[in-house]
């Protein structure tokens, strides 16, 4: 509290005008101009007037910087919302998430743990977890999970599929069908019962 006001008698006050409303507009020897409202709503304007920021009664914070760039911070929810001019949007949430919204539809999410989540507008989603695990899933539903150790996964409504390094790849059916194809050209099939059906080496 000293502190503050030890700076507001170095800022001297050149200017001050009281409004019927309860509006007091004061102008700094820096060049600043402080406006506070009745309702405690506070908005200071830069000396070259390229920054404004809005401090609300309500403890939000709005600034507007000289790239043109808002940033809201939002105290309740201690959530800021930064307006890019190009049209990006970016979110800060208290856990560390963090959210960006791109001009073409695009919403990308960092969670605290550092997976990335990618939502395209084309209802295509991306999701990279810290492990290197990259999963897939197209509009219609089909699945794609690619591990760190090369192992690939399918997941289709007609069937499960797992890729193997070696090229064995392992199909499960909806209808409970099990096929395995060995890089050594060997192919065993299973029946739903789990009977061998085909061993062909």
């Amino acid at each position: 509290m000293l502190h503050q006001e030890r700076r507001k008698s170095d800022e001297e006050v050149q200017e001050k005008i009281e409004y019927h409303d309860g509006k007091v507009e004061e102008v700094l020897t820096d060049g600043r101009q402080i406006i506070t409202f009745r309702n405690g709503t506070k908005k200071e304007i830069s000396a070259d007037k390229r920054m404004i920021m809005i401090t609300f009664f309500n403890g939000d914070i709005k600034k507007i910087m000289p790239d043109q760039r808002v940033i809201y911070y939002y105290a309740d929810a201690q959530t800021t919302h930064i307006a890019h001019p190009d049209g990006l949007e970016v979110l800060q949430f208290p856990n560390n998430q963090i959210e960006k919204h791109y001009p073409d539809g695009t919403h990308e999410i960092v969670f605290p743990d550092h997976t990335v989540k990618c939502l395209y507008s084309d209802g295509f989603k991306e999701t990279f977890f810290p492990d290197g695990t990259v999963v897939k899933v197209k509009k219609n539903g089909d699945k794609i999970v690619e591990f760190s150790n090369g192992q690939r996964e399918i997941h289709t409504v007609q069937f499960k599929r797992r890729e193997y390094p070696d090229g064995t790849v392992k199909t499960m059916y909806c209808n409970g069908r099990q096929e395995t194809k060995y890089s050594t050209g060997r192919v065993r099939i299973k029946d739903e019962e789990g009977n061998i059906i085909l061993d062909k080496k």
